[in-house]
């Protein structure tokens, strides 16, 4: 299927939308303030889609692009120690910029910072995963950025496009914008007087794609087009569709859902059914739970498992490693991710959910294995 061909997707289609916002769209450089219009206008759109009843996640920048101006720091690079004091400074002011923003429209913000190891080391990865569930369950709007105060070159993202492409797979998010300074991708670099085209469809990222890629951004921003490909890659793969479009207008998300010019980029499959795939398919299990009769069949209409269905515990495993399910015969029912350690694990097998907080001292989660972290012996 070629891009022309392609089937554009509505922006009303979608129940759980990252959408990352750039520190150059945010933050006015000459004066190092914030451009409150034009966040105001993208803050309107947000709501819409909240008052629609869809999950709403931001990815902002602009953390030190603030604090450039209140600590009248020159332009040009920052020291590592520099750019970390300063991204302590400048993040109050943001995350008050988009608190105050939101709460016009009476939706509650929530902030949340990552390094690279909250998305990729397991523990941590379910610990933010969690938080995020949570907020979005009472209806906040979760405002992510990367904890520049403490990352070091060796453990950040290096740019918010991967940070929004990680955050969008760890949430099962079903599409991804990344608002810009350019309304798309084009077959090469545009400038004045070329014929550069864009493209606004990529079912697929193939290599003739990668290479279409220009070169960096602006200088607020460390990704260029070359980092949204690579964000693309990563959010496609895992059952995310992705829009590349201009920030350079005012309701910027209203622009997209009226055919405004962009760039999306499809994938094939659905955030549960790719996540469900990796679970079967990709995991190396680190132990078994034996489990009943009923709850065996409770598994086979879709609930979740719970402590009280287990009857035995085998092997080493720690929260988030994949586990098999054995039904009462011994045989292979299903896989999942076992949302306890196997000390706490074995504490709570066959007692109810509502004994967990007495025997264990805190409150876990209710299920064993989340029916999300599940795949029964049908996807196997």
């Amino acid at each position: 299927m070629s891009p022309a061909s392609s089937p554009t997707p509505s922006l009303a289609s979608f129940r759980r939308i990252v959408i990352k916002v750039g520190s150059s769209l945010l933050v006015d450089s000459a004066a190092g303030e914030l451009k409150r219009a034009w966040l105001a206008s993208l803050v309107d759109d947000i709501a819409n889609l909240h008052d629609g009843k869809r999950d709403v996640l931001v990815v902002s920048s602009g953390a030190i692009a603030l604090a450039r101006a209140t600590l009248k720091l020159p332009r040009g690079a920052l020291k590592l120690e520099e750019a970390q004091a300063a991204a302590a400074v400048g993040q109050i002011a943001l995350a008050r910029s988009w608190s105050e923003t939101l709460s016009a429209h009476r939706i509650t913000a929530g902030q949340i910072l990552l390094t690279l190891t909250d998305t990729e080391e397991r523990r941590r990865y379910l610990n933010a995963r969690e938080t995020i569930d949570k907020l979005l369950e009472w209806r906040a709007v979760p405002v992510i950025n990367e904890n520049d105060t403490v990352a070091t070159s060796e453990i950040r993202y290096g740019d918010n496009d991967r940070l929004a492409a990680r955050v969008a797979t760890m949430v099962s998010a079903d599409l991804l914008v990344l608002l810009s300074d350019i309304d798309g991708l084009y077959d090469k670099p545009p400038a004045p007087g070329n014929d550069a085209k864009l493209i606004p469809v990529v079912p697929r990222i193939t290599a003739e794609i990668e290479s279409m890629a220009g070169a960096s951004g602006s200088e607020l921003s460390r990704g260029g087009m070359v980092t949204k490909i690579e964000a693309g890659k990563i959010a496609t793969t895992a059952g995310v569709h992705m829009v590349i479009a201009s920030g350079r207008v005012m309701n910027p998300l209203k622009a997209i859902a009226d055919g405004g010019p962009c760039t999306w980029f499809l994938t094939p499959a659905n955030p549960v059914t790719s996540r469900k795939k990796w679970i079967a398919g990709s995991l190396e299990p680190r132990g078994a739970l034996h489990i009943d009769a009923g709850a065996v069949q409770a598994l086979r209409t879709g609930k979740s498992l719970l402590p009280a269905g287990v009857k035995k515990i085998e092997g080493d495993f720690g929260r988030g490693d994949a586990v098999i399910l054995r039904g009462p015969d011994g045989a292979e029912v299903g896989r999942g991710l076992v949302a306890y350690d196997v000390a706490d694990a074995e504490k709570i097998v066959g007692r109810s959910s509502a004994d967990v907080l007495l025997i264990l001292g805190f409150t876990g989660r209710t299920e064993i294995v989340h029916r999300d972290d599940l795949v029964m012996g049908g996807g196997l």
